[in-house]
């Protein structure tokens, strides 16, 4: 939704009726992953992509019918391997997409959820009664925060939705009874990368962050070490000594965190913070010997063991990395890794498409 977001929000000022394409399905090989959006008005407005082949033309068209008709639609394509690359489905893949119609007040708490960058989940039913056919769900962790009336299925909707928020699953279909499917949009917060310590190892860790797409946040209260001047393109530079700059950042399962100090006092508290967080990854600058002295304090200060297992030190993959450019590299190498890994698909699922064209 967020590369959609600003066409939507200006198409509803403009007082436009909205169809919403959901990819939530593909099998193959597919160029668009479940959960990306193509947005559509019955004027031949369009933003998103679906698939980046032709397929895009059909599902128009049941957009506009959906708008037509006030029904929500679930899509099947296939194609043979002859034909796959003509309508933009990879090595014979197939896609299911869920077309349902843009509501204006779920929406509004849909585009507050993703300003915010809170973590949430957007419950669609793709499947079941003509009653709650295309009802939705916004689910935080601490219950749901805007959606369809109706308490049955909501309720059956609630755990799963829930479940799949915490373990940071990717998005997915979901049949939860013979009558009832839902599609399961995890909608997390965009990585973000939190570098402790200004040293010139982070000024190009910071530069290739930002090419990967992470937001950075450097946290030095050294003026020396962190300032504007040495870090002109973070998103945010925090000069702050370690409990005032972290009371500052919200640390989620999209956050990586790297010490780069070298310094216990700016290292060891970051760590006492950063550890027992829900940070995906945090990594400490050092050698082996350095690592073992460091895990002797914290242990000293109360950290468990099951803590400091977290911790990836030392930080980086082993590339044989020498000059900072390639330790930088070695780093985000690993945090990529890391950020991969934690969105593995762990959810299994029945699919079972509808219609087929």
């Amino acid at each position: 939704m967020r590369d959609i977001l600003s066409d939507v929000e200006r198409w509803q000022r403009e007082g436009e009726s909205i169809a919403l394409a959901t990819v939530v399905q593909t099998w193959g090989s597919s160029p668009r992953k479940a959960g990306s959006q193509m947005a559509l008005t019955a004027s031949g407005k369009i933003t998103g992509s679906v698939s980046g082949g032709c397929v895009e033309n059909a599902v128009f068209e049941a957009g506009v019918e959906s708008l037509k008709t006030k029904r929500p639609q679930l899509l099947h394509f296939g194609v043979a391997d002859e034909t796959a690359w003509e309508v933009g489905l990879a090595c014979g893949g197939s896609i299911d997409i869920f077309v349902n119609l843009l509501d204006s007040n779920f929406f509004q708490a849909l585009h507050s959820i993703i300003k915010e960058e809170t973590p949430a989940v957007h419950a669609t039913v793709i499947r079941g009664s003509d009653e709650i056919l295309g009802c939705e769900l916004l689910i935080s962790e601490d219950g749901i925060i805007a959606g369809s009336p109706g308490n049955e299925w909501r309720n059956t909707v609630l755990k799963p939705g829930k479940e799949a928020l915490l373990q940071g699953v990717f998005s997915h279909r979901a049949v939860l009874s013979e009558s009832l499917e839902v599609f399961l949009d995890v909608i997390l917060p965009p990585p973000t990368l939190v570098i402790v310590g200004g040293v010139h190892i982070a000024i190009a860790l910071a530069a290739l962050a930002k090419t990967l797409g992470y937001r950075t946040i450097l946290v030095d209260p050294r003026k020396a070490w962190g300032n504007e001047e040495r870090f002109p393109n973070v998103d945010e530079l925090i000069p702050l000594w370690i409990p005032d700059a972290f009371g500052k950042i919200k640390l989620t399962r999209s956050t990586a965190i790297a010490m780069l100090t070298h310094d216990p006092k700016l290292d060891d508290p970051a760590l006492k913070i950063a550890l027992p967080s829900p940070a995906f990854y945090v990594g400490a600058l050092g050698s082996k010997s350095t690592h073992a002295k460091r895990r002797t304090r914290l242990l000293n200060d109360g950290m468990s063991e099951s803590q400091l297992s977290r911790l990836r030190a030392p930080i980086g993959l082993d590339i044989g990395a020498q000059t900072p450019e390639e330790i930088a590299l070695s780093i985000m190498s690993e945090v990529v890794e890391a950020h991969r890994k934690q969105n593995q698909l762990s959810v299994k699922f029945e699919a079972k498409p509808v219609s087929s064209l």
